[in-house]
């Protein structure tokens, strides 16, 4: 398996290559082309210190949201109060209710013509919220500080600028960067910002109870190493 070392002196020869024709065309040609270029087949490498860590890439200034971790509201109730307020029946026709939208702490999402609930920061938690100040459900620190740190523990990550479209996309991987530990003071201000946004994705199994489909956190590709504290630049 290749070494991280290896992997960085690799990367900076690529750097100098300029842009590169992508191998793949589609969303995922950015990171498909730089596996290649590595010579790996699996997104993980081993780390400086032989721990495994994640390897992403990503389009600067992307407007295409990427996931971090997918997560339940608390309390365990949560999820059964926002479909029964919010939730809408389901376009299976099958009698159930479900309930799709995107929550923003910029401003109020809307449902049904109507105002339903955002995202705002209380007491250092992450709250969903009505026009009355209702608390619908709500993430706290540790909650999130493990779901983040299970899905992107540590990662290497490689931004790339692109131009051209489909199979004539190219990618010049000019920027990357080792990356650890959550960082939750900035993961608040992204939320603050607009630039986390939160889809939430709840149906109904045929016994009535909710069914989480992945309520995610999603961020844009080019401010995901802001959610990190330990960020180190590599290339």
């Amino acid at each position: 398996m290749i070494g991280y070392r290896k992997i960085i002196r690799k990367l900076k020869a690529i750097k100098k290559r300029n842009y590169i024709k992508t191998h793949r065309a589609g969303t995922t040609g950015v990171g498909k082309t730089l596996e290649d270029l590595l010579g790996i087949e699996e997104n993980n490498v081993p780390g400086p210190n032989t721990t495994m860590i994640e390897l992403e890439s990503a389009r600067r200034d992307s407007s295409s949201m990427l996931t971090l971790f997918t997560k339940s509201p608390l309390p365990e109730k949560a999820n059964s109060v926002l479909l029964q307020r919010y939730g809408y029946p389901s376009v299976r026709e099958n009698k159930k209710k479900e309930l799709h939208t995107t929550v923003s702490a910029m401003e109020f999402n809307k449902l049904k013509g109507k105002l339903g609930f955002k995202i705002a920061i209380r007491n250092k938690k992450v709250n969903l919220i009505n026009p009355k100040n209702e608390i619908l459900g709500y993430w706290d620190k540790n909650t999130l500080k493990k779901s983040f740190e299970r899905k992107l523990p540590k990662l290497l990550y490689v931004k790339a600028k692109s131009k051209g479209k489909g199979a004539d996309e190219e990618f010049w991987f000019n920027e990357a960067w080792l990356l650890s530990n959550f960082n939750f003071d900035n993961f608040l201000k992204l939320l603050k910002k607009g630039v986390i946004l939160v889809d939430i994705r709840i149906g109904q199994y045929f016994d009535g109870r909710p069914h989480d489909h992945g309520t995610g956190f999603r961020a844009l590709p080019d401010k995901l190493d802001f959610c990190f504290e330990h960020r180190k630049r590599v290339m």
